[in-house]
């Protein structure tokens, strides 16, 4: 294990037409869009990461923080010796405004919660763009993120990853009763070092066919 880093990322222009599709807005029908990101355009990411050592068992993957039985996280492992495991948030802002605009405005909280979903993901992704031109240049390959919930890693993990990562110090994570972050507006994942799982990856190939947020082309 290496030292947990944590470190501000700039996120990258709001995508509008992944607003719209987290909002599930379809059509030419009037919504307070710019008003909304407006007041949203000073969020920030904050993400903490840190580097494991990882090994196999017939039964089992030990991940260097956790161990654990998903089948579908060791086939995304595949030769795989080394994982980022990270944390990710845009703050407690986001919430404030959600629950302001629960009260007076229906509308404006749910695109709210849009925006907060798509910053979210930005900053995830542009995090991943940063450890790829890290590890490219150490000659290593990075797999595409996975999450709990994904398949069948369960949720359960998250409190192995919030002590691993430290997130409640780090970044003002914490989990609630039913395993869910605070701020909503989080993200956790494990990206593998290194090796080629051979396995087609993202929405088109997940088994979770009924996700509301499922991409297809």
């Amino acid at each position: 294990m290496y030292p947990v880093k944590t470190i501000t990322v700039n996120l990258p222009e709001p995508n509008i037409k992944e607003i719209k599709r987290y909002a599930r807005h379809e059509g030419d029908a009037e919504i307070p869009l710019d008003a909304c990101l407006k007041e949203t355009e000073n969020l920030k990411g904050r993400v903490s990461y840190c580097e494991f050592d990882i090994s196999f068992t017939d039964e089992e993957t030990d991940l260097g923080f956790a161990k654990t039985s998903s089948k579908d996280l060791r086939k995304n492992l595949h030769k795989c010796r080394k994982i980022i495991l990270f944390a990710a948030t845009v703050g407690f802002e986001i919430d404030r405004m959600i629950e302001k605009y629960n009260r007076i405005s229906p509308v404006k909280a749910l695109l709210m919660q849009a925006i907060g979903a798509e910053r979210a993901e930005a900053c995830c992704d542009t995090f991943n763009e940063m450890m790829k031109k890290e590890y490219s240049e150490k000659d290593l390959e990075l797999r595409p993120r996975f999450s709990c919930g994904y398949g069948d890693l369960p949720l359960v993990l998250q409190k192995d990853i919030m002590t691993a990562l430290d997130c409640q110090k780090n970044l003002g994570i914490i989990l609630n009763e039913n395993l869910l972050m605070m701020p909503s507006k989080s993200v956790t994942a494990v990206i593998h070092i290194g090796g080629s799982c051979g396995r087609q990856l993202g929405c088109r190939y997940c088994e979770k066919t009924d996700c509301r947020y499922r991409r297809i082309g």
